[in-house]
């Protein structure tokens, strides 16, 4: 279950996950987080082949959506921990964005209101086969070869863009 939220990301119910993605789709609350290791470089994953949305496209290092009463925060440190086998370092609030983006391959609907978090991961990682295909640390140049050469999920860039400013306190102006 998810909240439905309205166009000022104030709480209207609940919903089941899948249904708030289906055509028309349904605003709901969500999160972002972008991690960053001691050298600058952004922590990237490739979501795992047998999710049903965005199956083992590149994506950013942990998103998802809060329980229902669940503080945005919270859930974005709680998911981090769960997906990736270890919790941020630190873990600052950089923002929210709202956006409707269809996603062709799926067919599924990203209609978030979307709080964005910025941070630092310092420990090992030991990331839940089922949740992560993959990981990888990044240079902004990387980054930029990377996309141009595999697909990233629907949401990347625009909530990468709204949480540049917070990702330069925390990565620094190479960003």
């Amino acid at each position: 279950m998810l909240e439905l939220v309205d166009d000022a990301g104030v709480t209207l119910g609940t919903a089941e996950k899948l249904w708030a993605h289906q055509q028309p789709g349904h605003l709901h609350r969500a999160f972002s987080v972008f991690l960053f290791d001691q050298q600058g470089r952004l922590l990237l994953q490739r979501r795992a082949l047998g999710k049903y949305h965005s199956p083992g496209v590149w994506s950013n290092t942990c998103c998802g959506h809060p329980y229902p009463g669940e503080p945005p925060f919270v859930a974005a440190a709680r998911r981090t921990a769960e997906e990736l086998g270890t919790a941020p370092a630190l873990l600052c609030a950089a923002g929210t964005v709202r956006y409707d983006l269809p996603d062709e391959a799926s067919g599924l609907i990203e209609r978030e209101w979307n709080h964005l978090f910025v941070g630092l991961m310092t420990d090992d990682l030991r990331p839940d086969p089922a949740e992560v295909e993959d990981t990888r640390f990044v240079t902004a140049g990387e980054l930029k070869e990377l996309q141009a050469a595999k697909p990233f999920s629907v949401w990347f860039n625009t909530v990468f863009e709204a949480a540049l400013p917070g990702i330069r306190e925390i990565a620094g102006r190479d960003w």
